[in-house]
């Protein structure tokens, strides 16, 4: 852990804010240092908060913490720098949340190897609020997954991420093209 760092020393010991006759005395040392061991690790870790905060040089065991502050929640099997980049990707993955390209940007991410997304297209809108918008209910998106030569995809989580990234008031159906997993 960042708070047992061995030899972790402040840069500015206490000792040395006070005055003269204290910093002479071995009592005041003394008690100073202990101070100095508490707080070193609470001032190395504000002088390196923009490390904390970006994804590519977070520790590990903060990482999951950091993904959850974006609203990202990698999967704890995929390997550090996947989930790293994924919590790097959360404010474009956000910004095209709900449209074609966002969608496809998601799926790949989960290790699809090609995705297509069809979209039926258009909107509708009604005068009168809180009734039912006009127009065509059948209104769908379709992705089409290709799974990666080597390894598979997890079926269920990709079926779970389309309907959690697409737009509430649009169906959605999933078709993988290739072999099934086994």
């Amino acid at each position: 852990m960042r708070g047992s760092v061995e030899d972790l020393v402040a840069p500015r010991p206490l000792i040395d804010s006070l005055p003269g006759i204290y910093q002479e005395d071995e009592l005041a040392r003394l008690l100073t240092s202990v101070f100095d061991d508490a707080l070193a690790p609470v001032v190395s870790t504000i002088d390196n908060l923009a490390a904390y905060l970006d994804p590519a040089l977070t520790p590990a065991d903060f990482l999951d913490w950091l993904s959850g502050w974006v609203g990202m929640l990698p999967d704890e099997t995929w390997p550090i720098e996947r989930r790293r980049a994924i919590v790097a990707l959360a404010a474009q993955l956000y910004r095209k949340r709900g449209t074609a390209v966002g969608l496809t940007m998601h799926v790949r991410l989960l290790g699809a190897a090609d995705v297509e997304v069809q979209d039926s297209g258009g909107a509708t809108w009604s005068k009168d609020p809180g009734s039912k918008a006009p127009g065509d209910p059948s209104r769908s998106v379709t992705v089409t997954v290709t799974p990666p030569k080597k390894g598979q995809l997890d079926r269920g989580k990709i079926e779970a991420l389309v309907a959690s990234a697409k737009p509430a008031h649009v169906g959605h159906r999933v078709v993988f093209d290739g072999p099934p997993a086994k």
